[in-house]
């Protein structure tokens, strides 16, 4: 008598039983899980390998550097929201006199101000402090290690101008 070779998969046409459906949804289910943990992976390991390209900048008018007082400062909006504090640090008329720095605290994201007669950014939530260039010197964000964020500026025929991303994100 000739023996019939073994095949997990019954005739065609005929009932699957209950081991034979669970063994091969079982495989299919290790195979999708399997797919989607490397994809996710992959798109993880593309991010990082190829990351986005920088975001658009141009340089926007900010204020008349003649009128813009020594001590002094004011508040900017980026077109992308951010908030930018602008101050005049000196009085040489030189873009070195001048420094544009994030108005939002590194810590809790609260409002810094420039205190020019105290010569220094504060951010009035946990009484944080800031150096003219932006370094925190005490507080939570000095405990931290954090900075306000800076951005470039440049005086063009007495004109004071930011360079800011023109983009808003998604």
């Amino acid at each position: 008598m000739a023996e019939i070779p073994y095949s997990p998969l019954p005739p065609a046409g005929e009932p699957v039983d209950r081991r034979t459906f669970l063994s091969r949804a079982s495989g299919i289910a290790m195979a999708a899980g399997l797919a989607a943990g490397y994809g996710t992976f992959g798109a993880m390991a593309g991010r990082f390998l190829y990351p986005a390209k920088p975001a658009a900048t141009a340089w926007l008018f900010v204020a008349d550097v003649a009128g813009f007082a020594h001590g002094t400062s004011l508040s900017y909006t980026a077109p992308d929201g951010a908030t930018v504090a602008i101050a005049r640090q000196g009085t040489s008329g030189g873009v070195e006199d001048f420094v544009a720095l994030s108005s939002t605290c590194p810590h809790l994201g609260c409002k810094v101000h420039w205190e020019g007669q105290n010569n220094r950014f504060f951010c009035p939530c946990h009484n944080g402090v800031f150096d003219p260039k932006g370094r925190a010197v005490s507080g939570p964000p000095a405990e931290a290690g954090q900075s306000l964020g800076r951005y470039p500026l440049k005086i063009e025929k007495g004109l004071l101008y930011i360079e800011v991303p023109t983009e808003r994100l998604a």
